[in-house]
């Protein structure tokens, strides 16, 4: 019989603590995992001539000089898709043209990143219209080119 190599507690202890923390600190990066909640991340997402504003009531879309809206926060899948309707303007820049009409907003969300694809029935023109995928990411400033992105209000107070 060969006897086994001793291992002391106090290492095999030190080895599985190393372990968690490398565990804990990749998913709390946001990287790995789709968020705890299952709800689109709150903030602004940018990209190249994109941007998402996640807020606690509506998210905010700009495709190029589009934009479009749904309510309430997007619930994300298991499998980190998303799927919902909302509204959408066609013709937003320079002088926006309504009114709104139909889109569904379908996209994929992996960690900070988000691919978003708008489909709009645009029943002004009697025609189905697609925007992107776009892909913007949580933290990133939009790169819009001439069309800006509407942002929220900043409410100052006077003194």
């Amino acid at each position: 019989m060969t006897a086994r190599p001793t291992v002391r507690p106090a290492r095999r202890l030190a080895a599985i603590a190393a372990a968690i923390v490398g565990l804990i600190a990749c998913a709390g990066s946001g990287e790995t995992g789709l968020p705890a909640d299952g709800l689109l991340p709150l903030g602004t997402w940018g990209g190249d001539s994109a941007g998402m504003i996640v807020g606690d009531t509506a998210t905010h879309l700009h495709v190029g000089c589009t934009y479009g809206d749904g309510s309430g926060r997007i619930a994300i899948g298991a499998d980190g898709r998303f799927d919902v309707q909302g509204s959408y303007l066609l013709r937003a820049y320079p002088v926006a043209v309504g009114p709104t009409v139909p889109a569904r907003f379908v996209g994929r969300v992996a960690g900070r990143t988000a691919v978003v694809t708008v489909t709009v029935n645009d029943t002004i023109d009697r025609r189905v219209v697609v925007r992107g995928p776009v892909t913007v990411r949580l933290g990133d400033a939009p790169v819009m080119g001439p069309c800006p992105i509407c942002r929220r209000p900043v409410i100052t107070r006077r003194r």
